[in-house]
């Protein structure tokens, strides 16, 4: 009786040994001991943080499957994929490293991808993306946290903690404030003095801003002022063309100008009116002497008296006798 209790307690110890090991075995591997396999894909990546052999596979949320192995293959590491039999994943499907909390473990998340697109085969590899590593998030906090709290102390320094004196900011302000307090006191009156003769209307600027007909005839000024600028720029454009016209020899200025053939005929006519004035300021020809000797104007003034003789005698006397008169008085 002894040796059959013994040898039922030792087969029951047995057994639970068994069952333990099983547990274990099923905790390690995804729960696949006597599950039929599915198929296997290949995920790379510059860093698994973390992902272990026997952590979840995951589409939006549900298990789909475990990684099998982890393993270094060049300069990149691969998880090796076990996927559960009628999982179906698209060949665009994208999977990255997620993880459920800050302090739980991670797994691996996988994207829907294009439905009704190609499905990934056995020993595929599958796009992956990279994600936020919370690690690297809580250092880069703490080294934010270094250089905020450095920020503060100079801050602090700045603006005079733990210093005492003049040296500090708030002392250096306090002394500026005691040394120039009459002046900014006056400074202050000054300004409000300025303001009320502006509110009442005194001064120029004061009457710019009140009387309305001032700031009307300003304004008329102004457009007044816009206009002559127009005009101007008109003026200008019709000059520009102007001299456009002359230099493309267009009208009597352009082809004096830029004409060889009138230039040079207006050269010629100059010069033989310079030479017509030379030789009238000499005395040549009949204008010249005209001009320049005074006794043929004596010759021809004392005929004119002798013809107004000759006009006062034909009054008084007959035909014949005005005849002789005027031919003595002329010869």
């Amino acid at each position: 009786m002894n040796n059959t209790s013994q040898t039922i307690r030792v087969g029951l110890f047995f057994l639970l040994g068994l069952a333990l090991a099983w547990i274990t075995f099923e905790s390690l591997n995804g729960g696949r001991l006597f599950k039929k396999p599915g198929y296997t894909l290949v995920a790379g990546f510059a860093n698994l943080k973390g992902l272990k052999t026997g952590d979840e596979i995951r589409m939006a949320g549900v298990k789909v499957g475990a990684v099998e192995l982890t393993r270094l293959a060049g300069s990149r590491v691969e998880a090796l994929l076990s996927i559960e039999p009628g999982v179906k994943i698209p060949t665009d499907a994208v999977a990255s490293v997620e993880q459920s909390s800050l302090l739980g473990s991670n797994y691996l998340g996988i994207t829907f991808g294009t439905p009704g697109g190609a499905l990934l085969k056995d020993q595929d590899e599958i796009k992956t993306k990279v994600t936020v590593d919370m690690s690297e998030v809580i250092s880069q906090l703490g080294a934010l946290g270094s250089k905020l709290e450095q920020v503060a102390d100079g801050v602090s320094k700045a603006l005079g903690g733990g210093e005492s004196g003049s040296s500090s900011l708030f002392g250096k302000l306090d002394k500026l404030v005691t040394e120039n307090g009459p002046k900014l006191t006056e400074t202050l009156n000054n300004l409000q003095d300025v303001t009320a003769k502006l509110k009442a209307g005194e001064g120029t600027m004061g009457k710019l801003i009140n009387d309305s007909k001032l700031h009307d005839e300003l304004l008329a000024s102004v457009g007044e002022i816009k206009q002559a600028a127009a005009d101007a720029r008109t003026f200008m454009g019709d000059a520009k063309l102007i001299v456009a016209d002359v230099k493309s020899g267009k009208g009597t200025l352009g082809l004096l100008l830029y004409d060889e053939p009138t230039a040079s005929s207006l050269k010629v006519s100059l010069n033989n009116l310079r030479e017509v004035s030379n030789k009238l300021n000499s005395g040549q020809g009949t204008l010249g002497k005209l001009i320049s000797d005074d006794s043929l104007y004596l010759s021809v003034q004392s005929t004119m008296k002798k013809a107004d003789r000759m006009i006062d005698g034909l009054g008084d006397q007959g035909p014949i006798t005005a005849v002789g008169v005027a031919a003595q008085s002329l010869f």
